[in-house]
């Protein structure tokens, strides 16, 4: 979901909520109302830090709809894996779990995939959707003896496109695929925008609260949420691109700080046209290569939380 940090006359984006928590400016630090909880694991060079938002005045402060967001900062998710990273798929389906209700019986799942996959950078729910393990049809036709498993979630999947090729806003696209299939749950991927380089393409996040289509690039659509759908949704987001506008004002404090011109920062910063780059968006040079990859981590993930739970046991 789009947000923007005040920063002078410059808004900066982030759909991060661990983002616009560091954001808060030092007197709102303690703000009520938002809890956060980190853990570190080291064997996997994990950290995940949850973030939990309890009133509607710290939803305001956030700019972040009231429910629970869990970042996973993973660094070596940019970096090439035969195992296209096992063990963050892991812990992605262990925080899966945690927020999905019900997860210890059996549910229908439905899974949407968001974004434009001629777009690279806007193209991971389509290829997450690409190598996840559908069991719907087999489950509903042959039973769960199909998988030599007394119990077996049902599993579906939608790659509703965008609007310029359907003529159609996301949300009605799903909503009618619910009033159908009567899932007991949707999962719904979708591509970020991160308010720091460091995150980019290495960071997952998971919230109960919904999702926004569009957000990765800015575009504003009808939220996906359990209020709008009637069924719980898990969001589950990669950055993917940074803001242009966001880079430029980060080198313009570096610069300033280092001539110590302090007291003329944000003057000097309501000078630059910020506006002419709001509508750009930046990305790294190897995106095709890190889509494919982080696609099939968060498959992964999803495979193992709700595919294979019952297979396992």
């Amino acid at each position: 979901m789009e947000e923007r940090q005040s920063m002078g006359n410059f808004q900066m984006r982030t759909d991060l909520a661990l983002e616009a928590r560091e954001s808060i400016s030092e007197a709102d630090s303690k703000l009520r109302g938002v809890r956060v909880e980190e853990r570190y694991h080291e064997e996997e060079d994990i950290r995940v830090t949850k973030v939990m938002i309890d009133t509607m005045n710290a939803a305001r402060t956030m700019g972040k709809p009231m429910g629970i967001y869990v970042t996973m900062e993973a660094p070596a998710m940019v970096e090439p894996d035969e195992d296209y990273h096992r063990e963050i798929s892991g812990r992605l389906a262990e925080e899966i779990l945690e927020l999905l209700p019900g997860a210890d019986e059996e549910q229908s799942i439905l899974v949407v995939g968001l974004g434009n996959r001629e777009v690279t950078a806007d193209a991971l729910g389509p290829q997450v959707v690409d190598n996840l393990f559908i069991t719907r049809h087999i489950v509903r036709e042959y039973g769960t003896a199909a998988y030599n498993c007394s119990k077996m979630n049902q599993i579906s999947a939608l790659e509703p496109g965008v609007m310029a090729k359907t003529g159609m806003e996301t949300a009605e696209i799903v909503k009618g695929v619910v009033e159908q299939t009567s899932p007991d749950a949707l999962i719904v991927i979708d591509a970020l925008a991160a308010r720091s380089v460091r995150r980019l393409n290495r960071t997952i996040q998971i919230t109960n609260t919904g999702i926004q289509p569009g957000s990765g690039v800015g575009n504003h659509r009808n939220a996906l949420t359990q209020e709008s759908l009637g069924v719980p949704v898990i969001a589950i987001g990669i950055p993917t691109v940074v803001d242009a506008a966001t880079i430029v004002a980060d080198a313009l404090d570096r610069l300033l700080e280092e001539k110590d011109l302090e007291n003329v920062r944000y003057r000097e910063k309501q000078q630059l046209h910020f506006a002419e780059l709001n509508n750009m968006y930046m990305t790294g040079k190897d995106i095709d290569a890190v889509i494919k990859r982080v696609s099939f981590t968060v498959s992964e993930g999803i495979n193992i939380a709700i595919g294979e739970t019952f297979m396992e046991r």
